[in-house]
C-alpha cells in the first residue's frame, strides 16, 4: 500500500492536469461575467454564505483559481486602472487588503479550501521541498560525499542549477551519479518529461 502523502502527491498531479485541460473555458468573457453575476447574486442573499467555494466546486474548477477570477473582475469594476498581476497575487496572499470585506471573506474560504492551488498551498510545496532538500544533505554528509549544493554553484555564475553536484561522481547499479536534483513530489511520465524540458537537458554536461 502507498502513504498517504504519495496519493495526495499523485490526486495533486492529475487534478492539475485536469484544471490545465479546463482551464480555457472559466476564462472566456461570457463565463467570467457569468460567474460574478453568481458571485454578486449569492453574495447579495447571503454575504456570509460560502459563495465563492460552492461556485468553484460546482463548475469542477480550483477554488484560489475562481477567487482571481472574481477578485480581477471586481477590481476592473472598481479602479480606474487594471490591476496589475503582482496587486492580484498580493491580494490574494493577504485577502484582508481586499477594499471589500465580503469579498475578502470570500476569497480567504477558496484559499483555505485549496488542496492544490493558491498562496497556502505554494508555501507548503515549498516547506516540503526544502524538508526534503536538507534530508538529500544530511544523506550526502553521511556517507561522506564530497558535493557543491544550490548556492554554492550559483555563486559560480551558474544560472540554472541541480540541488546538488557530485564533485567525484558515484555509481549506482552501474549508472554514474554526476549530480541530483530533489523533487518532493510523484514522478509520473509527465511530470518527467516536463522536467527533462525544463531543467534537466541544462545539467546535462554538468
Amino acid at each position: 500500500s502507498q502513504s498517504q502523502a504519495t496519493l495526495l502527491s499523485i490526486f495533486s498531479q492529475e487534478y492539475q492536469k485536469h484544471i490545465k485541460r479546463t482551464h480555457a473555458k472559466h476564462h472566456t468573457s461570457e463565463a467570467i461575467e457569468s460567474y460574478y453575476q453568481r458571485y454578486l447574486d449569492g453574495v447579495g442573499k447571503n454575504g456570509a454564505a460560502p459563495v465563492l467555494l460552492e461556485l468553484a466546486n460546482e463548475v469542477d474548477y480550483a477554488p484560489s483559481l475562481m477567487a482571481r477570477i472574481i477578485l480581477e473582475r471586481f477590481l476592473q469594476e472598481h479602479k480606474e486602472t487594471p490591476p496589475s498581476k503582482s496587486v492580484i497575487n498580493s491580494l490574494l496572499r493577504d485577502p484582508s487588503q481586499i477594499p471589500d470585506g465580503v469579498l475578502a471573506n470570500q476569497v480567504y474560504q477558496c484559499i483555505v479550501n485549496d488542496c492544490c492551488y493558491g498562496p497556502l498551498v505554494d508555501c507548503i510545496k515549498h516547506a516540503i521541498g526544502h524538508e526534503h532538500e536538507i534530508l538529500l544533505r544530511d544523506l550526502l554528509l553521511e556517507k561522506n560525499l564530497s558535493f557543491l549544493d544550490e548556492d554554492q554553484l550559483r555563486a559560480k555564475g551558474y544560472d540554472k542549477t541541480p540541488d546538488f553536484i557530485l564533485q567525484v561522481p558515484v555509481a549506482v547499479e552501474g549508472h554514474i551519479i554526476h549530480w541530483i536534483e530533489s523533487k518532493a513530489s510523484f514522478g509520473d511520465e509527465c511530470s518527467h518529461h516536463a522536467y527533462l524540458h525544463d531543467q534537466f537537458w541544462s545539467y546535462w554536461n554538468r
